[in-house]
């Protein structure tokens, strides 16, 4: 049985990792060019990203194409590995490598730095059963256990609606 730490780890390091992933579309859309600086739009003259001024972005690495190639690859096994591996000894040291690389490759500013987050509360995964060894008293659990589940799905439900509200914000306020 996985624990609520498991279960969120693995649902936001999927949002995550997909989220780093549309970063590095949009820098391979640029094509084979030069970034204006360190820091730079993902989605410069798109009208969907306008009011996030085109999705801030920043690499290490100076040609469009290649940055967001190198984001695309660190992204998608940063998923891949939310997705299947956050029961591994060493999965939350590998999730906050891997959110800095792609940090530094061009997958965003906000995805990696949440990325880090999530590697550190995969430091709270218990390869023990997580509940034999919570803290919770036991007349708290099953009020705990009920609330968990309604509170995850309201924060992945909000986290999932902020993304287009936004953008319909811009398009449709202008």
């Amino acid at each position: 049985m996985r624990s609520a730490t498991q279960v969120t780890v693995t649902t936001f390091g999927i949002i995550m990792g997909l989220a780093g992933l549309e970063h590095g579309i949009g820098e391979i859309l640029q094509g084979n060019a030069t970034p204006p600086g360190f820091m730079f739009p993902s989605w410069p003259n798109s009208p969907f990203f306008s009011t996030m001024r085109g999705e801030p972005d920043m690499s290490i690495i100076s040609n469009f194409f290649v940055t967001g190639s190198l984001a695309c690859l660190v992204s998608l096994v940063y998923l891949v590995w939310a997705a299947r591996f956050v029961e591994n000894k060493h999965a939350s040291q590998m999730l906050i490598l891997l959110a800095i690389s792609m940090l530094l490759v061009g997958g965003g500013i906000f995805p990696p730095v949440i990325g880090i987050f999530i590697g550190a509360l995969a430091t709270q995964i218990d390869p023990r059963s997580s509940v034999e060894h919570s803290q919770v008293a036991d007349g708290q659990r099953p009020l705990l256990s009920k609330v968990w589940g309604l509170s995850f799905v309201g924060c992945v439900s909000s986290w999932c609606c902020c993304f287009p509200a936004q953008i319909s914000w811009g398009t449709f306020s202008a």
